[in-house]
């Protein structure tokens, strides 16, 4: 992953904001049971640490670590202090052997947006990982286009400390090739002025995702096309991928 975080997760009071804005994950859901099943956990871009915290309260007992390039999103997960918490990127740690399974959720993967900075992340994962290591990850599927409806008609709004709080997103057009930029607008009746963020995604397609994991030495073990597990389909929102250290 880029050393340099989202301005999204770097600004302090957008990062307290995340999980109400991302709230009743069904993603979590889907990844609990893969992490309870691991002695040795590594969640890369846990944001607040929310899906280490569940795993936690679970009932967890061996290794829980969260590695996050935005030290105001750690802020928030440091508010446990029960779960080792890693300022970084994949760039800057050097693991070797010590995770059975390693986790993106929250489509941290689509944050890798070139070749090379795929080819390190995936690098760093592998190694990170026991022999028969997991890793567990998502991309949004292009096939689905996502993005067509990250409009301001489809705003979404919270209530936070008692004052609504309005999430606006604007696509930058058109759209070209596998990268979407877009900003987020953020706005309160109890704020000076509103806060923007502006963030790239890359939609990798069903075929490139398999040569990079296939290159960096995984198998793909399964593959998803919801947090219903469904099969995979051209029109399935996600690419849900388990893939295996080879």
């Amino acid at each position: 992953m880029s050393a340099e975080p989202d301005p999204y997760f770097s600004n302090p009071r957008l990062a307290e904001l995340y999980d109400a804005f991302s709230s009743h994950r069904r993603d979590f859901d889907f990844y609990l049971p893969l992490l309870l099943s691991a002695d040795a956990v590594l969640d890369v871009g846990c944001g607040t640490g929310e899906l280490l915290h569940l795993a936690h309260d679970a009932g967890h007992g061996g290794r829980l670590c969260g590695l996050d390039p935005a030290g105001a999103m750690l802020d928030q997960a440091r508010q446990r202090s029960d779960i080792d918490w890693v300022h970084g990127d994949l760039t800057t740690v050097d693991w070797t052997n010590q995770f059975d399974l390693v986790t993106m959720t929250g489509h941290a993967f689509q944050v890798l947006l070139d070749d090379d900075q795929l080819r390190q992340a995936l690098s760093a994962i592998r190694r990170a990982l026991t022999e028969g290591g997991r890793f567990a990850f998502e991309t949004r599927n292009p096939l689905a286009r996502a993005w067509d409806d990250w409009t301001p008609e489809h705003a979404r709004e919270i209530v936070h400390r008692g004052a609504p709080v309005r999430m606006e997103t604007q696509v930058e057009t058109p759209v070209t090739g596998d990268l979407v930029s877009f900003t987020h607008t953020f706005s309160s009746p109890d704020w000076d002025h509103p806060e923007t963020s502006r963030s790239t995604l890359r939609f990798l397609d069903l075929d490139a995702l398999a040569a990079h994991l296939s290159d960096a030495g995984f198998t793909i073990e399964a593959q998803f096309g919801d947090w219903e597990r469904q099969p995979l389909t051209d029109s399935s929102p996600e690419i849900i991928t388990i893939a295996q250290r080879a």
